[in-house]
């Protein structure tokens, strides 16, 4: 078997928004730099992702130079935003979590707005180390910080672990369905060269240079049963997890991660488990 090296690298600079797939990225303590430090928000303040809207999967966000972005979308024409002064701050609502973030100008807001068909804004989170530390005792550690991402600073997943879930999937009652890609799961880092599910069992990783604490399995929801491509929802991975893949009240699929130091890490990069 080959050894363990980094596939693929995933920078998602709008939560639920499609990404990029850089050849190298640094890590910064709350994740890969520019990632899901933007989101969208309801008049209400919850923070709008493809659970409610899986159109948002056919939108896509762009990182440019200085943390902005430049957002397009189906039937829209595209729109450069740029990081907005934290002059003010509005509350986002996540999980249970109250996050500060910085809102955008009107323009952005009536982009998306337009494209969702309701009333919502888009929002920066400015400084993830005061903003937001991990709300999630006891695995995550004081000190510890995240980005705008579900609940950790980066999401593992690996090659293998995907084929093993696919010929489950075809042996199932809803093979129409597979075999699934990878974006369905909307990783950070993807791993190759390893035995199916040998991620459960990691507790300290290092990719290249960078060390990582593997903190828990990632519980999966219906994000993951929309097509990335269309938008359209199945049955599919949910179904399958549900049957071969339960821990507990969780649907596990990757390996949520906290980085111990920084750096940069690049495709090819040596995976090597030190726990």
């Amino acid at each position: 078997m080959p050894k363990p090296a980094l596939h693929s690298i995933h920078v998602h600079p709008v939560k639920a928004l499609r990404g990029q797939a850089p050849r190298e990225a640094v890590v910064e303590p709350w994740g890969l730099a520019g990632d899901r430090r933007w989101a969208i928000i309801d008049e209400a303040g919850k923070v709008v992702t493809q659970r409610e809207h899986p159109r948002l999967a056919l939108a896509a966000a762009e990182l440019l130079p200085g943390g902005g972005i430049r957002v397009s979308a189906p039937g829209l024409a595209a729109l450069t935003v740029t990081v907005p002064d934290p002059v003010a701050t509005t509350t986002a609502r996540w999980a249970g979590e109250k996050i500060e973030t910085v809102p955008a100008g009107p323009p952005a807001s009536e982009w998306f707005s337009t494209y969702l068909g309701e009333a919502v804004r888009l929002v920066h989170l400015d400084d993830p180390a005061v903003r937001r530390p991990i709300d999630d005792p006891p695995y995550g550690r004081p000190g510890e910080t995240v980005s705008l991402a579900d609940g950790y600073p980066l999401l593992l997943t690996a090659l293998a672990s995907l084929d093993a879930l696919n010929s489950l999937i075809a042996q199932g009652d809803r093979p129409d369905e597979g075999p699934l890609p990878m974006n369905r799961f909307r990783p950070n880092v993807v791993v190759a060269g390893t035995a199916p599910w040998a991620e459960d069992d990691w507790r300290r990783i290092a990719i290249g240079e960078v060390t990582f604490r593997v903190a828990k399995m990632c519980g999966r929801c219906v994000v993951t049963t929309t097509d990335q491509t269309t938008a359209q929802r199945g049955k599919e991975p949910l179904r399958t997890l549900g049957r071969h893949r339960r821990f507990g009240d969780k649907l596990a699929f990757g390996q949520n991660l906290v980085p111990e130091t920084v750096g940069t890490v690049r495709i090819g990069d040596p995976v090597t488990v030190l726990e």
